[in-house]
Protein backbone atom coordinates (compact mmCIF):
# COMPACT_ATOMS: atom_id res chain seq x y z
CA UNK A 1 0.00 0.00 0.00
CA UNK A 2 1.36 3.62 -1.00
CA UNK A 3 1.17 6.42 1.17
CA UNK A 4 1.10 9.47 0.00
CA UNK A 5 3.17 12.36 0.72
CA UNK A 6 2.74 16.12 0.93
CA UNK A 7 6.63 16.34 1.07
CA UNK A 8 7.14 13.75 -1.77
CA UNK A 9 9.87 11.15 -1.86
CA UNK A 10 13.50 11.20 -1.25
CA UNK A 11 15.88 9.14 -3.03
CA UNK A 12 19.60 8.50 -0.85
CA UNK A 13 22.00 6.40 -2.36
CA UNK A 14 24.75 5.24 0.31
CA UNK A 15 21.80 4.42 2.33
CA UNK A 16 21.87 0.73 4.25
CA UNK A 17 24.33 2.60 6.78
CA UNK A 18 26.11 5.81 8.20
CA UNK A 19 24.88 8.70 7.13
CA UNK A 20 22.77 8.02 4.24
CA UNK A 21 20.50 5.62 6.96
CA UNK A 22 21.05 8.53 9.54
CA UNK A 23 18.83 10.81 6.04
CA UNK A 24 16.77 8.16 5.82
CA UNK A 25 15.72 7.83 9.79
CA UNK A 26 15.43 12.02 9.72
CA UNK A 27 13.69 12.38 6.30
CA UNK A 28 10.65 9.61 7.25
CA UNK A 29 10.39 11.54 10.45
CA UNK A 30 9.64 15.05 8.49
CA UNK A 31 7.22 13.06 6.35
CA UNK A 32 8.96 11.61 3.13
CA UNK A 33 8.27 8.54 1.91
CA UNK A 34 11.77 7.19 0.76
CA UNK A 35 13.84 5.01 -1.96
CA UNK A 36 16.54 3.74 -0.53
CA UNK A 37 19.61 2.45 -2.11
CA UNK A 38 22.74 0.57 -1.84
CA UNK A 39 24.66 -2.71 -2.21
CA UNK A 40 23.90 -4.34 0.74
CA UNK A 41 20.26 -5.33 0.07
CA UNK A 42 19.45 -7.09 3.83
CA UNK A 43 20.33 -4.09 5.18
CA UNK A 44 18.47 -2.12 3.51
CA UNK A 45 15.65 -4.25 3.64
CA UNK A 46 15.85 -4.44 7.63
CA UNK A 47 15.86 -0.46 7.48
CA UNK A 48 12.99 -0.42 5.25
CA UNK A 49 10.86 -2.31 7.93
CA UNK A 50 12.17 -0.81 10.29
CA UNK A 51 11.04 3.02 9.31
CA UNK A 52 8.11 2.22 7.97
CA UNK A 53 6.83 0.25 10.96
CA UNK A 54 7.94 3.72 13.28
CA UNK A 55 6.75 6.00 10.60
CA UNK A 56 4.08 4.55 8.66
CA UNK A 57 6.05 6.27 5.17
CA UNK A 58 6.18 4.49 2.15
CA UNK A 59 9.81 3.18 2.26
CA UNK A 60 11.49 1.38 -0.96
CA UNK A 61 14.38 -0.50 -1.84
CA UNK A 62 16.71 -0.56 -4.69
CA UNK A 63 19.88 -2.84 -4.46
CA UNK A 64 22.39 -1.47 -6.71
CA UNK A 65 26.29 -0.89 -7.06
CA UNK A 66 26.52 2.72 -8.61
CA UNK A 67 30.04 2.13 -9.97
CA UNK A 68 28.12 -0.32 -12.25
CA UNK A 69 27.15 1.16 -14.95
CA UNK A 70 23.77 -1.51 -15.65
CA UNK A 71 23.34 -0.68 -11.84
CA UNK A 72 23.41 3.34 -12.03
CA UNK A 73 21.38 3.17 -15.15
CA UNK A 74 18.35 1.38 -13.41
CA UNK A 75 18.67 4.40 -10.42
CA UNK A 76 18.99 7.12 -13.22
CA UNK A 77 15.68 5.72 -14.58
CA UNK A 78 13.86 5.64 -11.45
CA UNK A 79 14.86 9.30 -11.64
CA UNK A 80 13.51 10.28 -14.44
CA UNK A 81 9.82 8.57 -14.59
CA UNK A 82 9.12 8.65 -10.59
CA UNK A 83 7.06 12.17 -10.75
CA UNK A 84 6.84 11.70 -6.85
CA UNK A 85 10.15 12.36 -6.24
CA UNK A 86 11.33 15.68 -4.77
CA UNK A 87 14.84 15.08 -3.17
CA UNK A 88 17.96 13.53 -3.99
CA UNK A 89 20.43 13.06 -1.43
CA UNK A 90 23.86 12.11 -3.35
CA UNK A 91 25.97 10.50 -0.16
CA UNK A 92 27.09 7.29 -1.74
CA UNK A 93 31.26 7.32 -2.09
CA UNK A 94 34.36 6.37 -0.37
CA UNK A 95 37.74 7.75 0.43
CA UNK A 96 41.16 6.71 1.05
CA UNK A 97 44.42 7.94 2.88
CA UNK A 98 47.12 6.52 1.21
CA UNK A 99 49.65 8.77 -0.63
CA UNK A 100 50.06 8.88 -4.57
CA UNK A 101 53.12 6.26 -4.29
CA UNK A 102 51.19 3.64 -2.23
CA UNK A 103 47.93 4.20 -3.92
CA UNK A 104 46.22 1.68 -6.31
CA UNK A 105 45.33 3.84 -9.47
CA UNK A 106 42.07 0.85 -9.80
CA UNK A 107 40.91 1.83 -6.95
CA UNK A 108 41.27 5.26 -7.13
CA UNK A 109 39.52 4.95 -10.69
CA UNK A 110 36.54 3.08 -8.85
CA UNK A 111 36.57 6.29 -6.66
CA UNK A 112 36.13 8.65 -9.15
CA UNK A 113 33.50 6.35 -10.84
CA UNK A 114 31.70 6.85 -7.29
CA UNK A 115 32.49 9.85 -6.02
CA UNK A 116 32.48 11.72 -9.52
CA UNK A 117 30.83 9.74 -12.50
CA UNK A 118 27.59 8.35 -10.31
CA UNK A 119 26.99 11.28 -8.98
CA UNK A 120 26.99 13.07 -11.89
CA UNK A 121 24.37 11.11 -13.75
CA UNK A 122 21.82 10.86 -10.97
CA UNK A 123 22.09 14.88 -11.04
CA UNK A 124 21.19 14.78 -14.61
CA UNK A 125 18.85 12.44 -14.17
CA UNK A 126 16.87 13.95 -11.41
CA UNK A 127 17.23 17.24 -12.74
CA UNK A 128 14.85 17.65 -15.90
CA UNK A 129 11.85 16.27 -13.61
CA UNK A 130 12.27 18.89 -10.95
CA UNK A 131 12.36 21.53 -13.31
CA UNK A 132 9.27 19.98 -15.23
CA UNK A 133 7.61 20.24 -11.81
CA UNK A 134 8.49 23.51 -10.78
CA UNK A 135 10.62 22.33 -7.82
CA UNK A 136 13.02 20.05 -6.12
CA UNK A 137 15.96 19.67 -3.92
CA UNK A 138 19.67 18.17 -4.10
CA UNK A 139 21.99 17.65 -1.26
CA UNK A 140 25.62 16.40 -2.59
CA UNK A 141 27.63 15.12 0.61
CA UNK A 142 31.05 16.43 -0.33
CA UNK A 143 33.63 16.83 2.40
CA UNK A 144 36.41 19.36 4.15
CA UNK A 145 39.01 17.88 2.06
CA UNK A 146 37.02 19.67 -1.09
CA UNK A 147 38.56 22.47 0.89
CA UNK A 148 41.71 20.99 2.15
CA UNK A 149 42.68 18.44 -0.39
CA UNK A 150 46.21 17.92 1.75
CA UNK A 151 44.34 16.41 4.88
CA UNK A 152 43.71 12.87 3.20
CA UNK A 153 44.48 11.02 -0.16
CA UNK A 154 44.46 13.59 -3.23
CA UNK A 155 42.49 11.87 -5.51
CA UNK A 156 39.25 11.71 -2.59
CA UNK A 157 39.92 15.33 -1.77
CA UNK A 158 39.78 16.34 -5.95
CA UNK A 159 36.41 14.14 -6.30
CA UNK A 160 34.62 16.06 -3.10
CA UNK A 161 36.25 19.16 -4.89
CA UNK A 162 34.55 18.54 -7.97
CA UNK A 163 31.36 17.59 -5.98
CA UNK A 164 31.60 21.06 -4.75
CA UNK A 165 32.37 22.73 -7.54
CA UNK A 166 29.53 20.78 -9.53
CA UNK A 167 27.01 22.38 -7.06
CA UNK A 168 27.98 25.43 -6.95
CA UNK A 169 27.31 25.46 -11.11
CA UNK A 170 23.68 23.81 -10.41
CA UNK A 171 23.25 26.60 -7.62
CA UNK A 172 24.22 28.48 -10.65
CA UNK A 173 22.26 27.00 -13.54
CA UNK A 174 19.25 26.51 -11.28
CA UNK A 175 18.81 29.65 -10.11
CA UNK A 176 15.57 30.35 -11.52
CA UNK A 177 13.92 27.21 -11.62
CA UNK A 178 12.90 26.84 -7.96
CA UNK A 179 15.53 24.09 -7.20
CA UNK A 180 17.47 23.94 -4.09
CA UNK A 181 20.93 23.43 -4.04
CA UNK A 182 23.12 21.99 -0.98
CA UNK A 183 26.38 21.05 -0.77
CA UNK A 184 27.32 19.14 2.76
CA UNK A 185 30.95 19.61 4.19
CA UNK A 186 31.76 17.33 7.22
CA UNK A 187 34.72 16.98 8.79
CA UNK A 188 35.71 13.73 10.61
CA UNK A 189 32.28 11.51 11.54
CA UNK A 190 31.98 8.64 13.19
CA UNK A 191 30.80 6.17 10.75
CA UNK A 192 32.41 2.81 9.35
CA UNK A 193 33.91 4.97 6.83
CA UNK A 194 37.30 5.37 8.51
CA UNK A 195 37.44 1.39 9.14
CA UNK A 196 37.11 0.78 5.07
CA UNK A 197 40.01 2.61 4.90
CA UNK A 198 41.81 0.69 7.53
CA UNK A 199 42.35 3.79 9.50
CA UNK A 200 40.27 3.18 12.52
CA UNK A 201 38.51 6.46 13.85
CA UNK A 202 39.83 6.16 17.11
CA UNK A 203 42.77 7.13 16.49
CA UNK A 204 41.83 10.53 15.75
CA UNK A 205 41.40 13.37 18.32
CA UNK A 206 38.01 12.91 19.91
CA UNK A 207 37.84 16.98 19.65
CA UNK A 208 37.98 16.44 15.77
CA UNK A 209 35.49 13.58 15.51
CA UNK A 210 31.41 14.26 15.21
CA UNK A 211 28.63 11.97 15.80
CA UNK A 212 27.44 10.82 12.44
CA UNK A 213 23.63 11.59 14.17
CA UNK A 214 24.97 15.02 14.86
CA UNK A 215 26.25 15.83 11.39
CA UNK A 216 23.26 14.85 9.52
CA UNK A 217 21.08 16.92 12.01
CA UNK A 218 23.25 20.12 11.20
CA UNK A 219 23.53 19.45 7.92
CA UNK A 220 19.37 19.46 7.55
CA UNK A 221 19.34 22.72 9.94
CA UNK A 222 21.20 24.09 7.51
CA UNK A 223 18.82 23.35 4.74
CA UNK A 224 15.89 24.61 6.73
CA UNK A 225 17.96 28.25 7.18
CA UNK A 226 18.86 28.01 3.46
CA UNK A 227 22.60 27.53 3.55
CA UNK A 228 24.08 26.70 0.08
CA UNK A 229 27.67 25.49 1.83
CA UNK A 230 26.95 24.08 4.96
CA UNK A 231 29.87 22.80 7.19
CA UNK A 232 28.59 21.17 10.32
CA UNK A 233 31.77 21.86 12.51
CA UNK A 234 32.24 25.31 11.52
CA UNK A 235 31.74 27.29 14.80
CA UNK A 236 31.63 30.91 12.97
CA UNK A 237 29.68 30.95 9.48
CA UNK A 238 31.47 34.06 8.53
CA UNK A 239 34.60 32.87 8.44
CA UNK A 240 33.25 30.51 4.89
CA UNK A 241 31.17 33.88 3.92
CA UNK A 242 35.22 35.73 3.75
CA UNK A 243 36.35 32.68 1.62
CA UNK A 244 33.44 32.68 -0.87
CA UNK A 245 34.18 36.63 -0.67
CA UNK A 246 37.73 36.43 -1.53
CA UNK A 247 36.74 33.68 -4.32
CA UNK A 248 34.36 35.99 -5.60
CA UNK A 249 36.83 39.02 -5.88
CA UNK A 250 39.03 37.12 -7.79
CA UNK A 251 36.88 36.39 -10.17
CA UNK A 252 36.96 39.92 -12.93
CA UNK A 253 40.08 39.48 -12.83
CA UNK A 254 40.84 35.47 -13.77
CA UNK A 255 40.45 36.56 -17.56
CA UNK A 256 42.44 39.08 -19.48
CA UNK A 257 43.75 40.11 -22.50
CA UNK A 258 46.83 40.81 -20.67
CA UNK A 259 49.16 39.16 -18.77
CA UNK A 260 49.66 40.90 -15.67
CA UNK A 261 52.83 43.11 -14.49
CA UNK A 262 54.63 40.97 -12.53
CA UNK A 263 55.10 38.44 -15.62
CA UNK A 264 57.39 40.55 -17.68
CA UNK A 265 58.15 39.48 -21.55
CA UNK A 266 61.07 37.38 -21.96
CA UNK A 267 64.17 39.17 -22.95
CA UNK A 268 65.34 38.35 -26.97
CA UNK A 269 68.43 36.64 -26.69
Amino acid sequence: MTSSSQNGTALITGASSGIGAIYADRLARRGYNLILVARNRPRLDDLARRLADETGRTIEVIAADLSAKSDLARVENVLRTDSSITLLINNAGFGATAQLLDADIDKMTNMIDLNITALTRLTYAAVPGFVARSGGTIVNIASVVAIAPELLNGVYGASKAFVLAFSRSLKHELADKNIRIQAVAPGATATAFWDLLGAPIDHLPAEMVMRAEDMVDAALAGLDQGEFITIPALPDNADLEAYEAARVKLMPNLSRSEPAKRYPAAKAA
